[in-house]
C-alpha cells in the first residue's frame, strides 16, 4: 500500500437493517406455524418444515449479529481494534454468505483449476415430470448428472479431430458441474450448467527413465490437449436427442417411468429437454471464465432485486416469466419481469429452495486422468 493511502477500517454490514432480515424476523414464526398446520405445500408428509430449513432460517436470523457472537481482530500497523460478527455459512438463506461463497468458489476455480484453455458451458434441462423426482431424490439427481456428463464426453471425443485416431479408454474431460435448484423467479427447477474444457486430453505414458529410476516407480505420465471444433448446432442437436432417449431410458429402468409413458415422451414436439452450448469462452479471457463461474455459482436469491410496496413485496426476476392469465382462453399468462408476493410468500419459495445435503447426489470427480495436476495439462496444452 502506497505511504500516502489511508487504510479502509472494516465496516459492519449490519443485515438487521435489510428488507430481507426484517421480514423474515417479524414474519418467520407465523409463516413456521402456518406451515406445520399445512397452510403450505411441500413440506413434507406431515406438513411441518424440515429441520434443516428451520436451521437455515434460525442461523440466518443470526448471521452477522453482534449478540450472537463474535471475534476481536486488532491491526498491527495502526493498533486499531475492531469487532467481526460470526457468520451462519449457510446455503440457502443468507445472501451475504451465499454471495461470499459465489465469489470465492468463482475465483478458486479460476485461480487453481482451469487451465488457460477454451472452456464451454453446457446447460441441461429437464421436463417438469422428471424434474420431481430428482427434486426429491439425490440418486435420480445423480443419475441424471452422470449421463448428461457421459454426454459431454462423447461429444467432445467425437468433435475433436486430433483425438480421431486416439483409443478412447486414453481420452479424458476436464469439467465442474453445477446444480442449480431453482428458477430466475424463486421457484422450483431443477437443472444442471456444466463447465468443461472444450476439448478432450490425451494420457501418454511416460518414457522408460534410467534403471533406478525405473526401480524406484514409473515415470509421470504426459498430457496432450486436443481442441473441440466442431460443436456445432447439429451436434448440440444430437446431445440433446441423445439425452433424452437416455434419460428416458434411465427413469423406466428405476421404476419411475413406465415404458409406455417414455415412448409417449418421445413422442412429444415439444419435449422439455433443452441443451445449450452457445456460450464459450476463449482461453485468454479469465476475467470472462471468471464471470461465468460466479454465474454457474450463483446464489438462488438477489438482495438487490428485492423491494417494497405497500405492505407486499415485489422482486425482479432476472427472466421474463409467466402469470397465470385472468381470462378463460389466456391459460398461459402474459410475460412479466416481476412478481409480487406476500412477506409468507417470500418466506416459502426461498424455504422450498434450501438445499439438503441428504438428498445431493454422491460427489462425481472428472478430471484429465489420473494423478494429473494442472502444470501438467499446462504443458500438454503446448505440446
Amino acid at each position: 500500500m502506497p505511504a500516502t493511502a489511508k487504510p479502509k477500517r472494516y465496516n459492519p454490514r449490519h443485515p438487521e437493517r435489510t428488507l430481507l432480515y426484517q421480514t423474515v424476523a417479524e414474519h418467520y414464526e407465523s409463516w413456521l406455524e402456518l406451515a406445520c398446520e399445512g397452510q403450505f405445500e411441500g413440506q413434507g408428509d406431515h406438513h411441518s418444515p424440515r429441520p434443516y430449513v428451520r436451521k437455515a432460517f434460525e442461523k440466518y436470523l443470526e448471521c452477522g449479529i453482534f449478540a450472537h457472537g463474535f471475534a476481536r481482530a486488532r491491526c498491527d500497523d495502526c493498533g486499531h481494534d475492531f469487532l467481526v460478527a460470526f457468520s451462519c455459512k449457510g446455503r440457502g438463506v443468507c445472501p451475504s454468505c451465499n454471495t461470499r461463497r459465489m465469489a470465492e468458489t468463482a475465483a478458486h476455480l479460476t485461480d487453481h483449476v482451469f487451465p488457460r484453455l477454451p472452456v464451454r458451458q453446457w446447460v441441461l434441462s429437464v421436463p417438469k415430470r422428471l424434474r420431481y423426482y430428482m427434486q426429491r431424490e439425490g440418486p435420480v439427481l445423480g443419475m441424471v448428472l452422470r449421463i448428461f456428463l457421459r454426454v459431454i464426453a462423447q461429444t467432445l471425443q467425437a468433435n475433436s479431430p486430433g483425438a480421431a485416431n486416439v483409443d478412447k479408454a486414453a481420452l479424458h474431460i476436464g469439467a465442474v458441474a453445477f446444480i442449480h435448484r431453482f428458477g430466475s423467479s424463486l421457484n422450483e427447477h431443477v437443472h444442471f450448467h456444466v463447465c468443461a474444457v472444450d476439448g478432450v486430453f490425451e494420457e501418454v505414458a511416460g518414457e522408460e527413465g534410467d534403471a533406478a529410476d525405473a526401480a524406484s516407480q514409473s515415470s509421470p505420465s504426459r498430457i496432450i490437449f486436443h481442441p473441440a471444433t466442431g460443436v456445432t448446432a447439429d451436434a448440440v442437436g444430437q446431445v440433446q436427442a441423445s439425452l433424452r432417449k437416455r434419460i428416458l431410458r434411465a427413469f423406466v429402468g428405476r421404476g419411475l417411468l413406465e415404458s409406455f409413458e417414455a415412448q409417449e415422451m418421445l413422442g412429444y414436439k415439444h419435449s422439455g429437454f433443452s441443451a445449450d452450448t452457445s456460450v464459450c469462452i476463449a482461453a485468454h479471457d479469465r476475467a470472462g471464465l471468471e464471470r461465468l463461474l460466479r454465474y454457474c455459482a450463483r446464489p438462488p436469491f438477489a438482495m438487490e432485486r428485492l423491494r417494497k410496496a405497500g405492505s407486499e413485496l415485489v422482486y425482479r426476476c432476472a427472466k421474463q416469466h409467466s402469470e397465470p392469465g385472468s381470462l378463460p382462453h389466456n391459460k398461459r399468462g402474459v410475460k412479466a419481469d416481476e412478481i409480487t408476493l406476500t412477506p409468507l410468500e417470500l418466506i416459502e419459495r426461498i424455504a422450498k429452495l434450501v438445499p439438503s445435503a441428504a438428498h445431493a447426489p454422491p460427489p462425481l470427480l472428472w478430471r484429465a486422468g489420473t494423478e494429473l495436476t494442472l502444470e501438467a495439462c499446462r504443458h500438454g496444452a503446448g505440446a
